[in-house]
């Protein structure tokens, strides 16, 4: 048999052992994984696996799915409360323009790949990255499987405080990386109305938004009353 990329052999991002994700599940005792089928291996993986699933009324089901492995993630929501601002990016996404997005030019939260980081280092690149800014102190707010039908990331989600004062840099994104980014510097009534009329349409920030007016620095005060 000829060595497999990613399977025997490294592959192009020199990873091997593909095809064995998931095959050592067990936590789940009504779950047992039979057998894990690579079926792309690009610079993201696609896997289609069998297991036998075990049913409310006692019955076993044999089942395939297939998962889409991009790695975790992180997103951070910078906010100057002083000017009552958050931070925020413009940047086309293909998918979302390919799927019914007038030009595909979503806005959103800062957010990338771990990368073998920690997703609290994670978000401070990302953030000095995209926005030219250095974090200080972060909010850890939640953790969120954002399409667990078929997509196996968990996105780390957190906040900060920023002021003038930490734009380092400019920001922008890696255009190695084929990024084009546009910082945004908006109003926080003005980002909660963006969601109502849709043009805030990208599921992690307004989940942070959402954060951010009900439980975050931009709450109502409690009525002390």
């Amino acid at each position: 048999m000829s060595a497999r990329p990613g399977i025997d052999v490294p592959d192009h991002r020199g990873r091997t052992g593909l095809d064995r994700a998931g095959r050592d599940l067990d936590r789940n005792p009504d779950v047992v994984v039979r057998d894990v089928e690579l079926t792309s291996r690009g610079w993201h993986v696609l896997r289609r696996t069998t297991f036998d699933y075990r049913r409310r009324d006692g019955r076993r089901v044999t089942q395939q799915r297939e998962t889409y492995d991009r790695g975790n993630g992180a997103v951070v929501l910078p906010y100057d409360t002083g000017r009552g601002c958050v931070l925020l990016t413009r940047q086309f996404r293909y998918p979302a323009y390919v799927n019914e997005h007038p030009d595909g030019m979503l806005v959103e939260a800062a957010a990338g790949l771990l990368d073998g980081d920690d997703p609290v280092a994670a978000v401070r690149r990302e953030a000095a990255e995209e926005l030219g800014v250095t974090l200080g102190v972060l909010t850890h707010v939640f953790d969120a499987y954002m399409s667990p039908g078929s997509v196996t990331e968990r996105l780390h989600f957190y906040a900060a405080p920023y002021t003038s004062a930490d734009r380092t840099g400019s920001g922008g994104g890696l255009e190695e990386e084929g990024e084009d980014i546009e910082v945004l510097d908006v109003p926080f009534a003005d980002a909660l109305t963006m969601v109502r009329d849709g043009r805030i349409v990208d599921g992690k920030t307004v989940m942070l938004l959402q954060w951010a007016a009900l439980e975050g620095p931009f709450a109502p005060e409690a009525d002390t009353g």
